[in-house]
């Protein structure tokens, strides 16, 4: 049986680390991203470090067309592991926002998820099994005031990621839900997060990553990497009224 990892948003941050794991491990790798050079980078460290077989696709998966590009070019591949990790976020009052960067960040962080969970979700059925993991974040437990569209991303990504585990359980597939609190990578710049008290102190991507990783081959449907972060947002965030709630997530992400 062969092990290969198709990874999204492999360019950098959590992306990257799947990438190195899942390489040590002795897997051969179809990495995709937007950057082309950086995954060229990722590619050359990772073969000699590995020995593994490493194929780039330089696309925008956000595009209307990405998704698909992505799974022609994997055409004639075996793919026994599915990493959705491409994603993005966005600061501020939504109606402030251009609405074409939101609408930009649901066709991301949503349509193009679902589209390859689709595509390869049906291949993994006729070979008989495999494994997705999809990032999703804490985020996905709670309305998000100053960034309301990406956390509704990820409440979808979450959602839908334990509906495809029951459904496609018994058909050899399992699906995990990675949903991680702050991650100390480019995803706070990017996102024009710094300043708030959301991105004060994060998680190391490395750490994060193999967390994620290996409660896919476990085949958890969940996985929140820090236990204490586990306990508030399965018990203590559930209690609070909704109000509360979204005072407490728009303090956090109110700029200093």
């Amino acid at each position: 049986m062969t092990n290969t990892a198709l990874i999204t948003g492999a360019s950098g941050g959590i992306g990257a680390e799947f990438a190195r794991y899942h390489a040590s491990r002795g897997g051969d790798l179809v990495i995709t991203a937007r950057r082309g050079d950086a995954l060229d980078a990722l590619k050359a460290d990772l073969e000699a470090a590995h020995g593994v077989t490493v194929t780039t696709i330089a696309c925008d998966l956000g595009a209307a067309d990405g998704a698909e590009k992505v799974y022609q070019a994997t055409k004639g591949t075996r793919i026994d592991i599915l990493i959705n990790n491409a994603g993005f976020g966005g600061h501020g009052a939504f109606v402030d926002r251009p609405l074409l960067e939101d609408l930009g960040m649901i066709d991301l962080n949503v349509k193009a998820l679902v589209s390859l969970c689709h595509k390869i979700g049906n291949d993994m059925v006729a070979q008989g099994g495999g494994k997705i993991l999809n990032v999703s974040s804490s985020a996905s437990y709670m309305p998000g005031p100053l960034q309301a569209t990406y956390f509704a991303t990820k409440a979808y990504v979450s959602n839908f990621s334990a509906a495809l585990a029951e459904e496609l359980g018994d058909k050899g597939v399992t699906v995990t839900s990675l949903e991680p609190g702050y991650v100390e990578t480019d995803f706070a710049k990017a996102a024009n997060l710094e300043g708030t008290a959301l991105v004060k102190s994060g998680a190391d991507a490395a750490s994060v990553a193999k967390y994620g990783y290996d409660a896919m081959l476990a085949g958890k449907i969940t996985a929140i990497p820090d236990w204490k972060l586990a306990i508030q947002l399965r018990w203590v965030m559930p209690l609070l009224p909704m109000k509360a709630k979204l005072k407490f997530v728009r303090k956090m992400q109110e700029k200093s």
